[in-house]
């Protein structure tokens, strides 16, 4: 079985025999999320999300896939503060899942509840929600859980739909955001693609028509818009001082003469204080 292990340690089926006696104390502490600099995001989420984060595009296993990015280096999580609470007004529903998620079959049809047994809130004392009842039956609780996850993966189909017909129109490209910090250096982030506007504009009539019936010419204009959000996340970085953050096309990219692909490793620090981040 297939699962999504970002911030998952140990992913176990859920079941009456294992879990029969125990509860889970949901909380608000994301220190389970404080070393992810991007996250999978929904293209339903784009909304929400855009008012807080920078909405970009990378490579999976058979195509891209939207992330909200939440730092600009390596296994550092700017949106969780020192206190592991979340600093935005969004969470992005693969954290509000954990500690649950969906295992797959190899088929890709069949799903099973899984829960991280690692997870603190996991617990035999009553505290929190139970997850089964006396009779052995699922409670309210993770019927309403099951629900939510069922919905996550409707919509994650949507959303590899509407990653297609980006990657049919030739409409992403490889893009790099340059940040330049207070002291005079700057950071580059890599490792993430972009809609090119020009050709977003050179779509036909018919072609954008389409895009407005089915509402992903919207979600375009927000993640074009989200990529402002570099800024606020800079900031963060340098503890709220003021920087110029912005997204161009990734050089070493262009130079491949191939369809573009950002470099997917992170460089240290040079001697002019450039350094490069990779999303991971």
């Amino acid at each position: 079985m297939a699962t999504q292990l970002l911030i998952y340690r140990n992913v176990q089926p859920v079941t009456r025999d294992k879990h029969g006696e125990l509860y889970l104390k949901a909380g608000k502490d994301f220190a389970f999320a404080k070393e992810v600099n991007s996250v999978p995001l929904m293209a339903a989420e784009f909304p929400a999300a855009a008012s807080d984060l920078p909405i970009v595009f990378t490579d999976a296993d058979d195509g891209v896939l939207p992330v909200a990015v939440l730092g600009i280096e390596r296994d550092v999580n700017l949106m969780v503060d020192d206190d592991h609470r979340w600093r935005g007004e969004y969470v992005p529903a693969f954290f509000r899942r954990y500690p649950f998620v969906f295992a797959s079959a190899s088929d890709g049809k069949t799903f099973t509840l899984c829960i991280d047994e690692d997870y603190e809130g996991l617990n035999g004392e009553g505290r929190g929600e139970r997850l089964f009842d006396a009779d052995g039956e699922q409670t309210q609780y993770l019927s309403r859980v099951l629900s939510f996850l069922q919905d996550y993966q409707a919509h994650f189909q949507r959303t590899r739909a509407f990653c297609r017909r980006l990657a049919e129109l030739e409409l992403l490209e490889s893009v790099e955001a340059q940040v330049r910090l207070p002291e005079g250096g700057r950071r580059t982030l890599t490792g993430f693609k972009a809609i090119n506007r020009n050709k977003l504009k050179e779509l036909s009539a018919e072609q954008l028509q389409t895009l407005m019936s089915n509402d992903e010419l919207e979600l375009m204009h927000i993640h074009l818009q989200s990529m402002r959000n570099f800024n606020r996340l800079t900031r963060l970085a340098q503890g709220g001082e003021a920087v110029d953050a912005q997204a161009k096309p990734d050089p070493a990219a262009e130079d491949t003469g191939d369809d573009a692909k950002a470099s997917p490793t992170a460089g240290g620090a040079s001697s002019d204080q450039e350094a490069n981040t990779s999303l991971h």
